[in-house]
């Protein structure tokens, strides 16, 4: 398992709590819009930094009581077979878990649920989960949507503390492509539609210079899906 970064203390990330957020290195996804490509691209991934667990969790003992909940994000954090093991003593700790995931891998999200190791997750919904073609464009090849469909199921069935999310890409989405992102997966408690901010070092620097939709035109979608969800916001 390789922790990529550490951040101590986040009000937003984990919606309620004061959290902290660990970073694994590794992605199955290649997202052209992806920030993070220091945990996702194998190059980078191999000089980027290595924090030692061990160093994490006795950390996070000392903030008993002061922090509240540990997110878990990447890269994509599901790829890591041990996962369950670095959860247990956060676990034991008290601490409230939230996962942050691509959906990619059902098998380890059922059995992070079946063991109760994780009270919130936060999954990605890239492209429209019954077109194939889209979704292999938006996470720069992986186009099995089988496992995002089962993902969105475990979730949904299982969970009372979750969301699901979409940044939103022109060029890569239309506005009709969020209306079909929105109905893959209500009715449900929460969606976000996350504008996409330009301007910054990604896996497809050429998407830097794109303008984010309008936010009327988003504003207008968000009206139209808002009855599938308890919470449907822009963001």
């Amino acid at each position: 398992m390789r922790i990529g970064g550490f951040q101590k203390f986040s009000l937003i990330d984990y919606p309620g709590k004061i959290a902290c957020i660990i970073f694994f290195s590794g992605c199955n996804f290649r997202c052209p819009f992806c920030y993070s490509s220091e945990l996702v691209l194998p190059e980078k991934v191999a000089s980027h930094p290595v924090l030692d667990q061990e160093k994490v969790i006795d950390y996070l003992e000392t903030r008993k009581g002061l922090l509240e909940g540990v997110v878990l994000c990447g890269g994509e954090p599901t790829l890591n077979q041990d996962l369950p093991e670095i959860i247990k003593p956060l676990r034991e700790m008290g601490y409230s878990i939230k996962l942050d995931t691509n959906g990619s891998n059902p098998d380890m999200l059922k059995k992070l649920i079946n063991e109760h190791l994780i009270d919130y997750v936060a999954m990605d919904i890239k492209a429209p989960v019954d077109d194939e073609i889209k979704y292999s464009l938006a996470t720069g090849g992986f186009n099995d949507i089988r496992k995002i469909k089962e993902s969105i199921n475990l979730i949904k069935e299982n969970l009372s503390d979750y969301e699901f999310r979409s940044t939103l890409v022109p060029g890569i989405h239309s506005l009709e492509d969020i209306i079909l992102m929105a109905k893959s997966v209500g009715p449900a408690k929460r969606y976000y539609l996350q504008q996409f901010v330009g301007g910054k070092e990604m896996i497809d620097n050429r998407l830097s210079e794109v303008p984010p939709f309008p936010y009327e035109g988003l504003e207008a979608v968000r009206k139209s899906v808002a009855h599938l969800f308890g919470i449907c916001q822009i963001r």
